[in-house]
Parts: C-alpha cells; sequence; structure tokens
C-alpha cells in the first residue's frame, strides 16, 4: 500500500482490535480497523438525503428593503445567474451545490440501503467509483462560507431573514461531512466478498 501523503510503500496487515496502521515515515492513517456496521454512515446519509430536500425546496435567504422583500433558493440563484447572462458561474453553482452533493448522496444510499438489507447491488463498482470522482467537486461548505459573508454586507443595506434552507444547508454540512468520514469503502468491499 501507498501512503497518501508521502508514496511510501509499505506492507499491508490484519488490525487486531482498534489499532491503527500508520505511515512510517510521516505518521499519516493507512487503514483502521474495518467497522462491520453500516449503520452509522446509512443514518447519516439518510439524514443529509433530507437536509439537502428542504434545503434545496425551501428559501435560503429572505431580504427586506423598504418594505420590499424578496426570498431566494439556491435553484433559483443559478437560473438568475443563468439569465443574467453569467451562464458559466450558474452552471458552477448549479454543478457544485445541487448536483454534486445529490449524486454523492445518491450513490451512498445505492450502496448502503441494500447492503443493510443483505443484499449486494449490482452496480456497486461503479456507484464507489461515482462516489469517489464525486468528492472533491463537491463544495457546500464553500457556498456556506461565502453566503454568510454575503449576509454580513448585505447586513448594513437591507434586513436580512435567513430562510429554512440556510440552517438545512448548515445541517447539510455537517452530515455531509459525517457521512464520508464514518463511509469506509474497505469494509464495504469486504462486505461486498461475504454477502456474495
Amino acid at each position: 500500500m501507498a501512503c497518501p501523503e508521502c508514496d511510501l510503500l509499505q506492507r499491508t496487515t490484519s488490525l487486531a482490535g482498534d489499532r491503527l496502521a500508520r505511515c512510517r515515515r510521516c505518521c499519516t492513517l493507512l487503514l483502521r480497523p474495518y467497522d462491520e456496521n453500516i449503520d452509522r454512515p446509512l443514518a447519516y446519509t439518510l439524514a443529509a438525503g433530507v437536509l439537502f430536500i428542504i434545503a434545496n425546496a425551501f428559501p435560503i435567504v429572505g431580504l427586506e428593503v423598504q418594505g420590499q422583500s424578496a426570498t431566494a433558493t439556491l435553484f433559483g440563484t443559478a437560473h438568475a445567474l443563468y439569465q443574467q447572462n453569467m451562464k458559466m458561474l450558474s452552471v458552477l453553482v448549479f454543478f457544485t451545490t445541487i448536483f454534486v452533493p445529490g449524486v454523492q448522496l445518491a450513490a451512498m444510499a445505492y450502496v448502503l440501503v441494500p447492503l443493510r438489507r443483505g443484499q449486494v447491488p449490482h452496480w456497486m463498482p461503479m456507484a464507489l467509483r461515482v462516489l469517489q470522482a464525486a468528492r472533491p467537486w463537491g463544495m457546500v461548505e464553500v457556498f456556506i462560507l461565502g453566503m454568510l459573508v454575503s449576509l454580513v454586507k448585505l447586513g448594513g443595506m437591507a434586513t436580512v431573514v435567513p430562510g429554512a434552507g440556510m440552517w438545512a444547508f448548515g445541517g447539510l454540512l455537517l452530515m455531509i461531512a459525517a457521512a464520508v468520514a464514518s463511509f469506509d469503502a474497505r469494509s464495504i468491499w469486504a462486505r461486498m466478498d461475504l454477502e456474495r
């Protein structure tokens, strides 16, 4: 196994108990014991899926200026950017904050739900490849940070009313991070071998 940080080649070994395997050169975590329980990543994935739907269905923020109010959803924001001739920016916003997190959650649910029922999904290798390819492109945390900076700046000019979508995005950020951290591909592959 090559260390993902320093590329030192090392032999893998089976881990007993709660021991961890670290790189000899840079101490990066290489292996942890298999977690046979897929309930934790499944719970985080399903919770993130519910929050993802809420975050995209409800307004993120409302603005009130001189008696006039306006609300914005994430998809509405991408659509407004597209109509204002900022097509590349609108595609980037849609891709990194709606499409990629949706694909990521769908791929994890596609793998975990059948495994929880004791079945192996037919397209599991493809779903795991899609999940691996999608991870670097999901930028919900960058969107949240940018939105908070914008809301602070707008706070001096208008009354900012946080919507249900904003709170759902905050929860979604935490749930996606927890789901990805608890999703161990090695234990999924090992479980697939056992089920077959």
